[in-house]
């Protein structure tokens, strides 16, 4: 595996290193001393599969909070997926800046995200399948998001959003500046 830095503070693309064969290939996706050689301290506790039937479709923005902050290792299994990590650490370097990036089974690559980023997704195809490995189990108590059109933060989808949850829709304008000036996160 080659971990690769981004422009926001501790998220990083992870891009398999496959051996190849008559038969296909392989690689490992996920070994707990090669990501702590690499400086990233993850314990898979739950992993998530998210189908999504049509292109356009977009999940998220959402993240946990303290007491039970959450990283995820997210990677596109089927389809094609614009996967974006925003930083909403009011103490990080690139607050309330977004990062976005293609994954694809044929790219082999995959987006670590640290607790503090929210995370969504946009379909690039149908029926796009995301594997995402969690560091903390799911507490609907801790569970926070952003909208994923909200100004505050500008991300640029590239496709036309073609469905989103209700309850992604109906989160309020985030205000970067407010929050910096309360000292609290999201």
């Amino acid at each position: 595996m080659h971990f690769i830095a981004t422009e926001l503070s501790g998220v990083r693309i992870v891009a398999l290193e496959t051996m190849d064969d008559d038969r296909g290939s392989f690689a490992r996706s996920f070994c707990i001393d090669e990501f702590r050689d690499a400086g990233i301290e993850f314990e898979v506790q739950q992993a998530n599969i998210s189908t999504n039937r049509f292109t356009g479709t977009v999940r998220g923005m959402h993240l946990q909070t303290e007491p039970s902050p959450e990283s995820k290792i997210v990677r596109c299994v089927r389809g094609a997926i614009f996967d974006v990590a925003l930083d909403l650490r009011p103490d990080s370097e690139t607050y309330c800046q977004w990062f976005g990036i293609e994954l694809d089974p044929g790219n082999g690559k995959a987006l670590v995200i640290p607790p503090g980023c929210a995370h969504g997704f946009q379909t690039l195809a149908d029926d796009a399948e995301v594997h995402y490995l969690m560091d903390s189990k799911y507490d609907p108590l801790t569970a926070r998001g952003v909208r994923y059109d909200d100004p505050a933060f500008g991300i640029e989808w590239p496709l036309p959003v073609s469905s989103v949850a209700d309850k992604d829709l109906a989160w309020p304008d985030f205000d970067c500046q407010a929050v910096l000036n309360k000292g609290a996160g999201v």
